[in-house]
């Protein structure tokens, strides 16, 4: 049995599509066309029968909806679980969907006040104040900033989600989520 398929270099495919991820939104399943997109690059490495890949697609074009940030660390915990699946693992279509339904509520209600509520207005309050000292610098400290901390927290996450595989779901069943969203 191979251990693992996937490749840092496959995971970058993913985060780079992963910003057009929103290009695709529909008021029937949301964000899933984007979602699928997303994982085109690995499920095709992974599952070397068309039957196999279409099935995989199908899966993810189920209905999905999360803050656009917090998309990738589903996105890592599905690649992992898609691994599983490709390597012979005992994981059935219900499962993925359930581990990728059951993270969008809780990741979604975080996204917002962290990034949205606190990180993006804090940032912009900085910039702003270097602006109104007449430094032009301002508005692009708050841009770069702003882009820096979302792009890395992006990579990041992605890359967290796939290496902790399930054992995430632990992690968020627990009181981080609610301190962290409480502490923004």
């Amino acid at each position: 049995m191979e251990v693992n398929k996937i490749q840092k270099k496959d995971l970058l495919k993913v985060y780079i599509r992963t910003f057009f991820h929103q290009g695709s939104w529909n008021y029937e399943r949301m964000q899933a066309l984007g979602y699928c997109f997303d994982l085109i690059p690995v499920l095709n490495k992974i599952y070397d029968k068309k039957g196999d890949r279409i099935e995989a697609y199908k899966r993810h074009l189920e209905y999905f909806n999360t803050h656009q940030f917090m998309a990738n660390p589903i996105l890592g915990v599905n690649i992992a679980l898609e691994e599983k699946i490709a390597l012979g693992g005992d994981i059935d279509d219900g499962a993925v969907n359930a581990v990728k339904i059951g993270l969008t509520g809780p990741l979604a209600g975080v996204g917002d006040p962290v990034f949205l509520g606190t990180l993006r207005p804090l940032l912009a309050a900085l910039g702003a104040s270097f602006a109104l000292q007449g430094n032009f610098l301002g508005p692009l400290l708050f841009f770069l900033l702003f882009n820096v901390i979302r792009l890395g927290f992006m990579w990041y996450s992605l890359d967290f989600g796939y290496q902790k595989g399930l054992s995430l779901l632990a992690d968020i069943s627990g009181n981080a989520l609610k301190k962290l969203t409480e502490g923004a």
